[in-house]
């Protein structure tokens, strides 16, 4: 079982994509059509809602990023007893994860990092009507390194604003979640920061390196999953700490320490995670049984012993092919064997 953006709410937002794209010159139509499919989106907040109306064109990008944030944390849980998989409360990107566990933790940061690293790019891009090139840096010369700015550089600071605005919007209840969600939202953001790489190219005679055009590209999104799990790894527990009028939350403290916060880096969480071996409503696990192990994978992530929780596994057969033997004929034509064989498998009981 997989953690998905909800069907239904994909499909809609490629719906406003649709309206908007298909529109033309009657900007009534695309606010008509926005207005009336923002509405009928469950789970957004007001103000997520209000800016689907204003800006039906961002919404397929936002989407997709989620979408790209939700399949990187498959990819970098996928050998774990918890695979990016929830169960509970749909909202707008699908299945809410019900405890403060770290896995809640990284699951928020990659998504926040997921919609800022694809508004970027489709600044990049042209796709989006508001925002282009990072312009701050084109042009600008760096006389002390001998290189000057160019190209195109990827305007991130307007993908983790747009990232940060609609977010962080549906986080306005005042509660010890809510401030680990806005934590962990911007450490996902922080993260695609600090992973933008700089690309040069060399300009001159004979392949001289008279001149240095410089330019801020994306990272491929897996470093920034690769990152952010190394972070996983060394969350930090936390508690609220209460002050004011209804001693309600107002920042938090890694916990057992006296007002000690957490780094900006950190990612934070505020309960122990559960087993995950067996499914849960309660928790958002959705169990083990089933699953795809590794036998002989002692003691590792993956392997039968961990992932089916001391159950047992079952083993099957299946026949594995695949082309193979392949030549190349002048010209121009490849022609393939078919290789097979038999090979097992086992998943958990």
């Amino acid at each position: 079982m997989e953690l998905r953006v909800s069907p239904g709410i994909y499909n809609t937002v490629l719906c406003i994509g649709m309206v908007y794209l298909g529109a033309g010159g009657f900007p009534s139509v695309v606010a008509l059509g926005a207005s009336i499919i923002c509405n009928k989106m469950p789970g957004l907040a007001p103000r997520q809602r209000d800016l689907c109306q204003n800006r039906p064109d961002a919404m397929i990008v936002i989407g997709e990023g989620a979408q790209m944030g939700l399949d990187e944390c498959q990819h970098q849980f996928r050998t774990s007893r918890w695979n990016c998989t929830a169960l509970g409360e749909r909202t707008v990107f699908g299945p809410e994860l019900k405890i403060g566990s770290r896995e809640t933790a990284f699951a928020y940061s990659i998504i926040a990092a997921g919609v800022a690293h694809a508004v970027t790019e489709a600044c990049s891009q042209g796709n989006l009507s508001d925002c282009s090139c990072d312009r701050a840096k084109h042009g600008y010369y760096e006389q002390e390194r001998g290189w000057k700015w160019g190209g195109c550089s990827a305007d991130v600071e307007h993908g983790i604003v747009f990232s940060r605005r609609f977010l962080d919007a549906r986080e306005v209840k005042r509660h010890a979640r809510r401030l680990m969600n806005l934590h962990n939202n911007e450490v996902g953001r922080k993260t695609l920061r600090e992973s933008m790489r700089m690309e040069c190219k060399c300009h001159g005679v004979s392949g001289s390196c008279t001149i240095k055009t410089c330019w801020v590209t994306l990272p491929a999104f897996r470093e920034v999953g690769y990152a952010l799990k190394n972070k996983y790894g060394r969350a930090v527990q936390v508690e609220p700490v209460r002050a004011g009028r209804g001693h309600q939350p107002t920042f938090l403290k890694v916990r057992r320490t006296s007002h000690l916060k957490p780094l900006p880096t950190d990612l934070v969480y505020t309960e122990r995670s559960p087993n995950y071996c067996e499914e849960s409503v309660a928790t958002g696990s959705a169990g083990t049984r089933g699953r795809r192990c590794e036998r002989g994978d002692a003691g590792k992530q993956g392997g039968c012993e961990i992932l089916c929780c001391g159950r047992g596994y079952n083993t099957f057969q299946y026949t594995r092919t695949w082309q193979c033997n392949c030549k190349f004929h002048w010209c121009c034509q490849v022609t393939c064997s078919r290789c097979s064989e038999r090979t097992h498998a086992y998943t958990c009981n």
